[in-house]
Order: structure tokens, then C-alpha cells, then sequence
């Protein structure tokens, strides 16, 4: 991972970003011209619900992964993840904790 330029990181990032917001984009205006509407009570509740269960899930893996850094630093000495990575990781697994539960509530049915 190191043998790769920061600007190509940076690039990749930048147009990973870029590309996924068209695609929210033109899936709001399709959803607008087909009458859909962007906000309803379901949908409020379901992000709602997906939202607290993402940031309990975050929260709870963050504190399993501070309590498994620490004590493999009392341990061994070294660290298991380095501060920036521990970071990431949070954050990606409360991301993708969110997206799939709310994907999971969307396709659910009755809620």
C-alpha cells in the first residue's frame, strides 16, 4: 500500500465519490419524473430505524476495537491498528451498517 502515489489515491477517491453522487442524482430525478415521492412518513421511519441501529452497531465495534487495541498494546507493546486505520474502519463498518439495514427495512414490507 505504500508504493502507491497519494495522488492516485486521492484521484480514486475523488472519482468514487463524483460517480456515486450522479447516481443519487439521476435516481432523485427519476423517481421525481416518475411521480415518486422523495420523503414519506415510511421512508422517514425506516431511515430513522436504520440510523439508530447503524450507530449502536458503530458504537459498539468501536468500543470492542479500542478494548482489543488496548490490550494488545499492554500485551505485546505494539498496537494491533494504527489510529488513522482504527478511524476508517469505524467509520466504514457504521456506513455499511447503515446502508444495509435500511436496504434490508426497504425491501421488508410492512414496517
Amino acid at each position: 500500500m505504500t508504493n502507491i502515489p497519494w495522488f492516485v489515491v486521492s484521484g480514486g477517491i475523488l472519482v468514487t465519490t463524483v460517480l456515486i453522487g450522479i447516481f443519487v442524482f439521476w435516481k432523485m430525478l427519476k423517481d421525481r419524473r416518475l411521480g415518486f415521492p422523495l420523503k414519506d412518513e415510511r421512508t422517514q421511519k425506516i431511515t430513522g430505524t436504520a440510523a439508530t441501529y447503524a450507530f449502536y452497531i458503530g458504537s459498539y465495534f468501536m468500543i470492542a476495537l479500542m478494548a482489543v487495541n488496548l490490550l494488545n498494546q499492554e500485551f505485546t507493546g505494539v498496537p494491533l491498528l494504527e489510529t488513522g486505520y482504527a478511524l476508517v474502519l469505524s467509520v466504514l463498518v457504521q456506513s455499511l451498517a447503515f446502508i444495509g439495514i435500511q436496504a434490508y427495512l426497504n425491501r421488508k414490507g410492512d414496517f
